[in-house]
């Protein structure tokens, strides 16, 4: 028999997933920047070493900084890192505060849906038109939005159902500190 404070199977599995998830898009972030470092460096060598500006350069780190913002902020919505204002949620009685986060998780989960419904729509609408000097799709901007939309939906449905079953151990940026 398992303890009553184990986490059934269930939810372990489901906070794994989550997890690794929230992992790939930190690494992914991760990488994205570095990759925007090094060619930037490549940019400038080439602008002031060899005089020939590589053109490409602006419009891969422009896709490089929707990778960056989006993937890093959907991971904060897991973590409990992203931007929040605390300070109602702080004043308020415990009984209310539960409320808040409950209102604003169920607002962060609608706003995710909405972003991933909307970026596959406009993904889709400008997947056929091409990203002038590199020739790539289009389509590839909005893409890093798609999947933020989605991860935004699950980690906030996850941080719900953790919420309901007693489970939710996030506590206030502020309180951290």
């Amino acid at each position: 028999m398992q303890e009553p404070d184990t986490p059934p199977a269930a939810m372990r599995n489901m906070d794994r997933i989550l997890d690794l998830l929230a992992r790939v898009c930190m690494f992914l972030a991760g990488v994205a920047i570095v990759v925007m470092t090094a060619i930037f460096a490549w940019l400038v060598f080439g602008r002031y070493v060899l005089n020939d500006t590589p053109t490409w350069v602006e419009q891969v780190s422009l896709l490089l900084v929707m990778v960056i913002a989006f993937l890093g902020a959907a991971a904060g919505v897991h973590n409990h890192t992203h931007l929040s204002v605390v300070v109602f949620r702080n004043i308020v009685p415990p009984s209310v505060r539960t409320i808040f986060v409950v209102v604003s998780d169920v607002l962060m989960a609608g706003f995710g849906g909405m972003m991933f419904w909307y970026g596959i729509e406009l993904t889709k609408f400008k997947w056929n038109t091409l990203i002038p000097l590199i020739q790539w799709s289009e389509g590839l901007r909005s893409l890093p939005l798609t999947i933020s939309g989605a991860l935004v939906f699950l980690f906030s449905t996850g941080h719900l159902i953790r919420l309901f079953l007693g489970r939710d151990e996030r506590q206030d940026n502020i309180d951290q500190g």
